[in-house]
């Protein structure tokens, strides 16, 4: 075992005399020490109950044999740091939380981990330790919120952003937006839609990492406790086997969670994890793949943003597994891989009907024929950009407009709120990608300011910053090359006309070839906004959003 070099023989004396000062006993010593990577805190709702998971995986891995050593994860709530220079610190705290993960699961030699994650970056940050250790590791996360109620129907932390445009414009009062806020999110958990924690959640299942019920069993509900103590347990029987992350977690696995991804219409920031992911198990994951998956996967789900329905319906419709098992009659998922259960993921969806065909939809009746995401290309970017398609009003599908530059998001959603972006518009924040921001911020504000506005059905927005899973409308994110090394949408002035065609993949805008020369020859970089610190190292080093923003 990995533990023996501080266990066991003569020269482990001075590590064992620490084991004991941690009050370990000789019998605790000589069992498999299991790591449990700790995501609580008490700044996140999705964390506040982590300690009482942690505590049931603790149980399981005891009541299986091994000795299990809490050690922390840090996470950030992205939508309390959402619309400040906070939102700058989410996406890089996936780095942290991966590197900081490798240094004490080296420094201390575990035999296998369980990570309990939750919240946006937290969840892919561990994945990506997971990969990059390759020891036995099991995921159980959080689990979701329940959605909230008001007058009767289910909202979400969305509903609350949309409101404040709503406020703005006169359509609500100050008690309509003082109750939209008190009761959309009702629970500790990951908020209640389709999100960027939920999707990752979800295709931590997929991937196989995660036992089935990891993405959607809610966090109040004593099942998830269940839950934990069975992926306390399972951890033991990894270990046993040796099976490892890299065994799981192999190029189709990836394959099948971006076939999913399109099924479910999850956050677009999975095209950012993802190919992050698997770049840690020695994958490249194109994302041209997901334009071809999604041309023959039909979309399943319209969870909110996208539509009506919850994670908590998601679960008690039949949750990851029938999801999967409708998707499997077509023949798109490759069913023989080994996954966490140890069992392969044909005989963990095996019979696992859909209970609620509204919620699930059966691949004869689908939302739509083709996937809930797609990767659009054009000159506008050469390297590509995300738009949750599953999630766009069907008129915005072909949307030309003028452009409406703004190089940061704070000017852009004053414009918005003061009334000056028109019908018909396109508007383009650009230097807030990977680099430019630092930080590849989230533009969930702007987009709810449009929504909330009621421009949702005839103003676009793309960026080369990227959006919250809570967005919804004709947000297009993950603009690549970003505005700060040049790429097109740097050369873009106010005025030009953008031609977005999302059936098509296309996003072009309107100026010829001699003209975008003539502007790049004139381009100059901007000087870096945050010069000292970790944004400053990280902007030095990280790539490009359409390589997952990995650091370098």
């Amino acid at each position: 075992m990995r533990s023996d070099k501080i266990t066991k023989g003569v020269n482990a004396a001075p590590q064992r005399a620490l084991l004991y000062a941690l009050g370990l006993t000789d019998e605790e010593i000589g069992k498999p020490l299991i790591g449990i990577v700790s995501s609580k805190n008490d700044i996140v709702p999705g964390h506040m109950n982590i300690d009482k998971v942690v505590e049931a995986v603790k149980q399981g891995v005891a009541m299986a044999g091994g000795v299990p050593i809490v050690f922390p994860a840090i996470a950030v709530c992205d939508g309390i740091a959402m619309g400040h220079e906070g939102m700058k610190y989410s996406l890089v705290t996936r780095e942290l939380i991966a590197d900081s993960t490798e240094a004490m699961a080296t420094a201390h030699p575990f035999d296998g981990l369980v990570m309990v994650p939750n919240c946006d970056k937290n969840v892919p940050g561990l994945l990506m330790a997971a990969a990059r250790l390759n020891i036995p590791s099991i995921f159980v996360s959080g689990g979701p919120m329940l959605a909230g109620i008001l007058h009767g129907q289910k909202i979400s932390y969305s509903n609350v952003s949309e409101a404040v445009s709503r406020y703005k414009v006169g359509e609500i009062d100050d008690t309509g937006l003082a109750e939209c806020t008190a009761k959309a999110c009702p629970t500790c958990g990951s908020c209640s839609g389709m999100f960027t924690a939920n999707s990752m959640n979800c295709l931590t299942e997929v991937l196989g990492m995660g036992l089935p019920g990891n993405g959607t069993i809610p966090a109040v509900y004593s099942e998830r406790l269940r839950l934990a103590k069975e992926a306390g347990m399972q951890i033991m029987e990894l270990v046993k086997k040796d099976i490892k992350p890299r065994d799981i977690m192999v190029k189709d696995a990836f394959l099948n969670a971006l076939t999913i991804d399109m099924a479910l219409g999850c956050s677009t920031n999975s095209m950012l994890h993802l190919p992050a992911i698997a770049h840690e198990c020695g994958i490249t994951l194109d994302l041209a793949l997901a334009n071809s998956i999604s041309d023959k996967t039909p979309n399943l789900c319209h969870l909110a943003p996208a539509g009506n329905h919850y994670i908590e319906e998601l679960n008690e419709a039949g949750g990851i597994r029938a999801v999967m098992h409708e998707i499997d009659k077509l023949g798109l998922l490759h069913t023989d891989l080994m996954t966490c259960t140890g069992k392969t993921v044909k005989e963990n969806i095996e019979g696992q009907e859909i209970r609620d065909t509204e919620v699930i939809r059966p691949v004869t009746n689908p939302y739509s024929k083709t996937g809930g995401i797609a990767v659009l290309k054009g000159n506008l970017a050469p390297d590509g950009c995300v738009v949750k398609r599953s999630a766009v009003a069907p008129e915005m599908l072909h949307h030309e407009g003028k452009a409406r530059v703004f190089d940061c998001e704070e000017d852009a959603l004053n414009a918005i709120y003061d009334g000056k972006i028109n019908p018909g518009e396109v508007v383009v924040i650009r230097y807030e990608g990977p680099k430019g921001g630092p930080g590849m911020r989230e533009m969930l504000n702007p987009t709810s300011a449009i929504m909330g506005s009621g421009l949702g059905n005839c103003v676009a927005l793309i960026t080369d910053g990227r959006f919250s899973g809570a967005t919804r409308g004709a947000a297009i994110g993950h603009v690549s090359p970003e505005a700060a090394v040049g790429g097109p949408i740097a050369l873009v002035e106010e005025g030009d006309m953008i031609e977005i065609d999302i059936p098509a993949n296309t996003i072009n805008v309107k100026v010829s070839d001699e003209e975008l020369a003539k502007r790049k020859a004139a381009w100059q970089p901007r000087q870096p906004r945050i010069t000292t610190g970790y944004l400053a190292r990280y902007a030095k080093q990280v790539t490009s959003g359409a390589s997952g923003a990995v650091l370098e």
